[in-house]
């Protein structure tokens, strides 16, 4: 395309002007001759909603900057067409024609280039020819009087009168004294495109906000991540600045050739059913066409430079572009893009900020992009049919949960929403540190866990029911089997995995997302009794597969853990959901031992949350019908808001727990003996205490990671056979007191291999 060519996109209603080679340079705010061609275009093109232009980046402008330049072409067409401001009949009376060359030459420059390169100059200049035409009256003859006067009602006034019905003269009018003629401040403060590489669909805001002030600045990875509070907005902005912004035009340059060539490879089904492969492929080959298109362009490229581009490269084609970015924030729970597409930012759920908005837009083409990956790599369908898509991906900067939805279900398109799932499993004492549990709490649920008991954890929407049930994993000992049951993979496999423990994770289909190849949840719970003896953790209880979980509760609940989640704010909400809404007879609910409710509490104003335990409620066996009228529900620890903290029943601490008392019948250490359960329970809160306490005091929160809590766990059972066999009983103190050694001792090694 010629420079300064442009296209029209009906469609997206959209003008893309070539502005490559340009000597004139590729942005309204800054160049006048930029700003006259780009509102020439809009004269042109009266219906644009858009105007992009393209050099190595991309510089676009939304519909309210279109529509203030829009605006300015009207008036042009107005003036010029309609009232034909420029013909000699309006420059002087019939009786007058010395006025005529001044006024015609000032006019003629007035609305045909000023007006085009300067609109807030060419307001003043008019205010000011104004001024100076009542200024002269005062010392003219009277003949003079009505050419002046002519001159300023069908004139100047009705270019002033039509300027002033513009918003981008409304916007400044105000700040317009001592204004000098071409000073382009005023357009850069309106005036903020939004910016991206030519080898990017995604469009982004790279100005921070006006009138924003900074209250949090980290790194992840090479992306700069900005938080700003904005006066009168109760959302915060999440400003994130990716490396592919700060590059230079000989990066970029190869950076989009690189991509022309990548785009002509077609990845094979085996690539895409092994994602990480293909990113492997592609970072590699990525790696040395770069290195070969610097060559050629005799540009010396850093190998710390040449690693970045490749990475970037490689997230623009074998990977998912802008979500790589955000999902590599740790501090990133939810990720929401709403349909259309193109027309509003990413919203995410920050850790520290909760709601924020984005500066990223994406585009259809991202979404049509990212719903076909999700396709192939899930092997479930995404369309009119069916509009519904549940599946998981996994990448180097994160893991996270999708749910896509398309036409008809979304009336406007594709639509996203991604829950970002922690790197590393949650455990106990992080959810201490973090006040989501207290350590008597951890020690209560770790001695339950030991005595393989039922367990349902209940909550809202994010109340972080998985997370706990992902932590209560880590308490297991990792000589248990553990099976898991998910329609999508939440649950920390891997990472269990690579931790030593046994796990197979099974995959059923999704309640919403009917694909025939994939065996039913129950289906699934029913084949799980015959893979060994087991722990069985549902990732969550949705549908019919509810009644085969209670089959596998009554044949397991004596072997080893039975856990999953449901939604439901209190155990009568389980019961209800359980019995009325899953068709499990309410007999077979007495399988339950234990309900852990979560919820995500709101502070008085309404402006921060914070996730909690609000109860764990053991679940009594004698009673026939409804366990809420029967007393059936026992609380054994309840959430006290005024201390924001879980507080142990009476029940609990008198040892009345049936639960409790059933596990210590299954003991000789414990038959009988509450004070020997009390103590055993009491020490493991205090293991959860102190690994918090040495987190704090050497601060370095890795010791509350899976990967010291477990090997702590470990070394908790091991060290309590060690003294049962050298003192004939679990002695608490002295369990503790070589426990504690263990761990003081893990913690000196792991500091001196940091600091060496």
């Amino acid at each position: 395309m010629v420079v300064c060519n442009y296209e029209y996109d009906n469609e997206n209603n959209t003008i893309r002007v070539n502005c490559l080679n340009c000597i004139y340079g590729s942005s309204v705010e800054d160049f006048p001759i930029c700003m006259a061609r780009t509102i020439d275009k809009l004269v042109e093109s009266k219906n644009a909603a858009r105007i992009i232009l393209t050099q190595t980046r991309e510089f676009e402008y939304d519909m309210y900057q279109t529509h203030l330049l829009k605006q300015i072409a009207n008036t042009i067409v107005y003036l010029v067409k309609q009232q034909r401001i420029l013909s000699v009949a309006n420059l002087s009376i019939p009786t007058c024609n010395s006025c005529v060359p001044q006024r015609n030459e000032f006019l003629h420059r007035l609305l045909t280039t000023d007006i085009r390169e300067d609109p807030i100059s060419t307001y003043v200049k008019v205010i000011r020819e104004i001024r100076h035409i009542h200024e002269r009256m005062k010392n003219s003859s009277e003949k003079c009087m009505p050419c002046y006067q002519s001159y300023i009602i069908n004139v100047l006034e009705k270019i002033k009168s039509a300027l002033e019905a513009t918003e981008l003269i409304n916007i400044v009018k105000t700040r317009l004294v001592g204004h000098v003629d071409g000073n382009r401040t005023l357009y850069r403060e309106i005036f903020h495109p939004m910016i991206k590489p030519n080898f990017m669909l995604t469009r982004y805001m790279l100005n921070p906000p006006k009138k924003g002030k900074k209250i949090d600045r980290y790194m992840v990875g090479t992306s700069e991540v900005q938080i700003f509070k904005v006066e009168d907005k109760i959302q915060k902005i999440y400003h994130i600045i990716p490396p592919e912004f700060r590059l230079g035009e000989e990066e970029y340059t190869i950076l989009d050739a690189a991509r022309r060539y990548m785009a002509a490879h077609k990845p094979t089904k085996t690539e895409f059913a092994d994602p990480q492969r293909m990113r492997d492929i592609f970072s590699d080959i990525g790696r040395d066409l770069i290195s070969e298109l610097a060559d050629h362009a005799n540009i010396t490229l850093t190998t710390k430079t040449l690693n970045i581009l490749a990475d970037i490269l490689t997230r623009y084609t074998a990977g998912y572009g802008v979500l790589e970015v955000i999902l590599g924030d740790e501090n990133v729970q939810d990720i929401y893009l709403n349909a259309p597409m193109g027309d509003s930012p990413i919203y995410l759920y920050h850790g520290d900020h909760e709601e924020c908005i984005t500066n990223i837009i994406p585009t259809k083409e991202d979404a049509n992009a990212w719903a076909t990956r999700f396709r192939i790599e899930s092997g479930r369908p995404l369309d009119e049919a069916n509009p519904v898509l549940d599946t998981e991906i996994v990448l180097p900067s994160g893991r996270a949960r999708v749910a896509a939805i398309t036409r008809s279900l979304s009336p406007d398109g594709l639509s996203f929403v991604l829950r970002r799932h922690r790197d590393k499993p949650w455990t106990y004492p992080l959810f201490i540190h973090y006040n989501m549990m207290t350590p008597l709490s951890a020690g209560l649920l770790s001695f339950m866990i030991d005595g393989a008991r039922t367990m349902m954890f209940a909550g809202t929407r994010s109340a972080g029911k998985s997370s706990l049930l992902g932590a209560t994993l880590t308490e297991l000992m990792k000589k248990v089997r553990i099976i898991t049951v998910e329609d999508t993979l939440e649950l920390p496999v891997k990472a269990l995995k690579k931790l030593g423990y046994d796990v197979q994770s099974l995959k059923s289909r999704s309640i919403i997302t009917h694909v025939e190849s994939e065996l039913s949840a129950d289906d699934a719970i029913r084949t799980s009794l015959r893979l060994g003896d087991s722990s069985l953790i549902v990732g969550e209880v949705r549908s019919v597969e509810a009644k085969a979980l209670y089959e596998s509760m009554r044949i397991g609940a004596l072997a080893n853990l039975v856990a999953g989640t449901i939604h439901g704010d209190s155990p009568y909400g389980v019961f209800d959901r359980v019995v009325n809404d899953l068709g499990v007879p309410p007999t077979s609910f007495k399988a339950t031992d234990i309900i852990t409710v979560v919820n995500r509490l709101k502070s008085a104003d309404g402006l921060k949350t914070y996730r909690r335990i609000m109860e764990i409620t053991e679940v009594t066996k004698d009673w026939d019908e409804n366990p809420q009228k029967e007393h059936a529900f026992q609380p054994l620890m309840m959430y006290d808001s005024k201390k924001d903290r879980l507080e142990p029943t009476d029940r609990f601490l008198n040892g009345e727990s049936l639960i409790l008392n059933s596990i210590a019948d299954r003991v000789k250490d414990w038959k009988n003996n509450w004070d020997a359960v009390w103590e055993n329970i009491q020490l493991r809160t205090n293991m959860k205490e102190a690994l918090v306490k040495y987190a704090h005091t050497t601060n370095d929160l890795s010791i509350l990671e899976a990967d010291f809590t477990t090997q702590a766990n470990s070394r908790f059972h091991i060290v309590s056979e060690e003294v049962k066999e050298q003192y004939g009983s679990l002695d608490p103190e002295r369990i503790y007191g070589r426990w504690d050694e263990w761990v003081k001792r893990k913690i000196k090694e792991k500091q001196r291999l940091m600091k060496g």
